[in-house]
């Protein structure tokens, strides 16, 4: 043990290691030197300051987009920009409601006076040189509100045989507060416009909802998911059935079903069933045409089938009376 603290003893008092110190203390010397100096110059900077509205009656919401910061431009020494940006000097404004509501669902905070309260709390060598933004506009109403349903809105679109089955929203209504003119307009809110291409497995998308500045939606955001499945090409026989008949007669067709085919996702098509799909003959046109074969339609199809078709759009029939 003695003799490892011996050879690190030596190492680091060697003469060159003496040397390489006494080259570092100076390096670190010269980089005091020069912060200070830096430090000592004047700059410009734009610093992000807090804002907030206070003094809010009780029964007024606030229906605008978050007042939260406000940016303003400042020139000064570098020391004093630190302690803006990074350190416990960095202001607060606090907006009085009552001193700039209108009375009319919203109030305006001029420039000149986001300035004046800005420069009451910044030091006095501090000089601003521009606000933005140029006027700070709120928005109220006395807590009206309404529930809307939630859409999403762009493009999202799976990778090539697979197809979106079904579309999950954490919430599907939010409630809107704005002005009655307001409520009375809006029927739904979307999302922000989505951008989501190629994928296979369930999307879950964080997203904002995009509203007018006059609008206050909550939530905010939703969480949606984007179920996916594979698209596959399959075939069911269905019954026909007779619109329009008459007491004391029954249509029989040959044959008594007929195949449908469609496009469905995997997972659909083994809980799909006859009944749900529905083929239909019209005893009315049947009477009218007096042809040797009826026309059938396809009336009824389930949710998420698509490019359903008859196998046949003619069958034979016969029309006998009960007795």
């Amino acid at each position: 043990m003695g003799e490892v603290a011996k050879s690190i003893r030596n190492f680091l008092f060697s003469n060159m290691n003496k040397q390489f110190f006494t080259f570092l203390f100076f390096v670190l010397l010269s980089a005091v030197f020069w912060l200070i100096l830096t430090l000592n110059e004047t700059y410009e900077k734009e610093v992000k300051v807090p804002c907030r509205i206070v003094n809010i009656p009780k029964n007024v919401v606030l229906t605008s987009a978050s007042i939260d910061t406000v940016r303003i431009t400042v020139r000064d020494k570098g020391w004093m920009l630190l302690s803006y940006l990074y350190g416990e000097r960095r202001p607060m404004l606090s907006i009085n409601f009552k001193n700039y509501d209108h009375g009319n669902g919203g109030g305006i905070v001029p420039n000149s006076d986001l300035k004046r309260q800005a420069e009451q709390r910044l030091e006095s060598s501090t000089k601003i040189t521009a606000i933005k933004p140029e006027k700070l506009e709120f928005f109220y109403n006395n807590g009206e509100r309404k529930r809307v349903p939630v859409h999403w809105t762009g493009r999202v679109i799976p990778e090539q045989l697979y197809f979106i089955s079904q579309v999950k929203y954490s919430v599907d209504t939010v409630d809107i507060y704005a002005s009655r003119e307001k409520l009375d307009s809006i029927k739904v809110i979307y999302t922000e416009p989505l951008n989501y291409v190629g994928f296979r497995d369930t999307l879950m998308v964080n997203c904002r909802l995009s509203h007018p500045n006059d609008v206050k939606v909550v939530p905010e955001r939703v969480v949606i998911a984007f179920c996916t499945d594979v698209l596959t090409e399959e075939s069911i026989d269905v019954p026909v059935k007779c619109l329009n008949l008459p007491e004391g007669k029954v249509l029989r067709t040959f044959p008594p079903k007929v195949k449908i085919n469609f496009v469905a996702g995997v997972s659909q098509v083994k809980s799909l069933h006859p009944e749900d799909f529905s083929v239909v003959a019209d005893y009315l046109e049947i009477e009218q045409q007096k042809t040797e074969k009826c026309n059938i339609y396809l009336r009824n199809v389930p949710q998420g089938v698509s490019r359903a078709t008859l196998n046949s759009k003619q069958v034979d029939y016969l029309i006998e009376d009960i007795e």
